[in-house]
């Protein structure tokens, strides 16, 4: 089976599903999923854990961890001056060394948007038709009322709706959460198809939307797994781990079978499909751990930013005294990076 990125969610969906898309097809397809076996995924996530890497490969990835990170802040402190600075550390992330990349995006609530757009200025506006990781840096907007999802439909597509009128590339949803735990997966599946319309730009292109599943809440494997399913379905160009807002965010185990989950999408349809993990990963060490995640379970053509993303605010500090590191033979202070 092969789908067509072009095809509406509703005929991928039934492509998969073999019958309309209706709370009963939905329902026998994702419950009939296969259950998780929680041990096994935890064994294969730790012993990929301990992987190591060759210390020859170890400046490719720390640079490849900032190529795909979302720089991001989303407090409600936020100001114009802290995403312009934001903006400026995601085009120059170290100004003593030329060399470095940049970030993939930053990501900030909907209303921050027109002053990340300003500031990254005309780049920004030529590169935005492209797909993400050409080393621009996209603007990525939180939406669907984040983090909680707890609003009208309506205006969760006005929320999306007027970040992506405001210049915003991506959108990062955040389905409902109680709808989908209560086994309304009919309610999940139009809202997400409903969100994927309201990314429409007045050209008729779309900003990526990513689909948040806060796996914090959902409580079991199988329901990540069955979430994801059901996220790809009704038209996700990524999975997402978390919000960054409930514990637990990220982990390698959930991680591990999110990409599982892709892996299985892709082998059945052909269609490639990212993953972002977010929160709580911190340092260049546990980032390291899924990379090879990522490498062993789909590949490392995924290791691009249009199929995976970090979702992280204080990671790109720790990679950047990495990298200081391996140049100068010695750790830099934590005062030789900017605070975020």
């Amino acid at each position: 089976m092969t789908i067509d990125n072009a095809v509406s969610p509703a005929q991928r969906a039934l492509a998969v599903l073999g019958d309309d898309v209706t709370e009963s097809a939905l329902k026998r397809y994702l419950e009939g999923l296969p259950g998780v076996d929680a041990t096994g995924l935890e064994q294969r996530a730790a012993a990929l854990g301990t992987r190591s890497i060759k210390a020859a490969s170890k400046a490719w990835a720390l640079d490849r961890i900032i190529e795909l990170i979302d720089l991001t802040t989303l407090e409600g402190a936020d100001t114009p001056g802290k995403v312009r600075s934001l903006v400026a550390k995601a085009l120059v992330p170290d100004a003593t060394d030329g060399s470095t990349p940049r970030v993939a995006a930053v990501c900030v609530y909907g209303d921050m948007v027109p002053f990340a757009v300003e500031a990254l200025g005309a780049a920004h506006a030529a590169g935005r038709a492209t797909e993400p990781g050409d080393g621009l840096v996209n603007v990525a907007a939180v939406a669907t009322a984040f983090p909680s999802g707890r609003a009208s439909l309506a205006v969760k597509l006005a929320d999306t709706a007027d970040a992506v009128a405001a210049g915003a590339d991506e959108i990062d949803m955040v389905i409902d959460r109680g709808a989908f735990l209560a086994g309304r997966y009919g309610t999940v599946f139009d809202e997400i198809v409903a969100v994927k319309e309201a990314c429409r730009r007045a050209d008729g292109s779309y900003a990526h939307l990513k689909v948040i599943l806060e796996t914090g809440e959902l409580n079991t494997y199988d329901n990540v797994r069955r979430a994801s399913w059901l996220s790809i379905l009704a038209g996700g160009d990524f999975i997402k781990t978390s919000t960054g807002k409930v514990s637990p965010a990220a982990t390698l185990p959930v991680t591990l079978l999110m990409l599982e989950v892709v892996r299985d999408w892709h082998r059945l349809t052909g269609e490639r499909i990212g993953v972002k993990p977010a929160g709580g990963i911190r340092s260049s060490k546990d980032a390291i751990k899924y990379l090879v995640t990522v490498a062993e379970t789909v590949g490392e053509e995924w290791l691009q930013p249009h199929l995976f993303r970090f979702g992280a605010s204080s990671l790109l500090n720790d990679v950047l005294l990495q990298r200081q590191k391996l140049r100068s033979g010695h750790y830099s202070g934590a005062d030789y990076v900017t605070i975020d």
